[in-house]
């Protein structure tokens, strides 16, 4: 019957370990764990303007699989809007949207830019089915007020 006890350590208060700038006793970052989510359609908005690309891939009830850009992949001034750029942005997105299980697709397009078809054409070459093109650019209807009269 001769069992050893090891010693406990004094008890600390918390204003003495704060004042003596002591480290928690845990030092693990406790956030989020990504999870895969097992999708299998889902719905791509392409925002194509004269300055950047923008993919955005979601689930068909509009959560948020995966985003790029030209300009998050890293192109910087006039070759953020090539097509070129536009078809990288979207091999990214399509690529880590996959990863969730995704392989069906609707494709929204929107803007007058150049990597409007480009990206479309990367999305089906990543391995993505895509059933739907839509172009839902807005059109104006009467156009903007024009300006005043001028009176000389």
């Amino acid at each position: 019957m001769a069992e050893e006890q090891k010693p406990s350590a004094p008890p600390t208060t918390p204003a003495a370990g704060a004042a003596a700038g002591a480290a928690p006793a845990t030092t693990e970052r406790k956030g989020k764990k990504k999870t895969r989510k097992n999708v299998q359609t889902g719905i791509v908005f392409i925002q194509s303007t004269f300055n950047n690309t923008i993919i955005t891939i979601t689930d068909v009830s509009g959560n948020v699989l995966s985003w790029s850009s030209a300009g998050a992949r890293g192109f910087k001034g006039s070759r953020k809007s090539t097509p070129f750029a536009a078809q990288v942005a979207a091999g990214d997105a399509a690529a880590k949207a996959m990863e969730h299980g995704l392989k069906n697709v609707s494709v929204m397009v929107k803007g007058p830019g150049a990597g409007r078809e480009s990206a479309l054409r990367a999305l089906a070459a990543a391995g993505l089915k895509v059933t739907l093109i839509r172009d839902i650019t807005p059109i104006p209807h009467n156009g903007c007020r024009p300006p005043k009269r001028r009176r000389v």
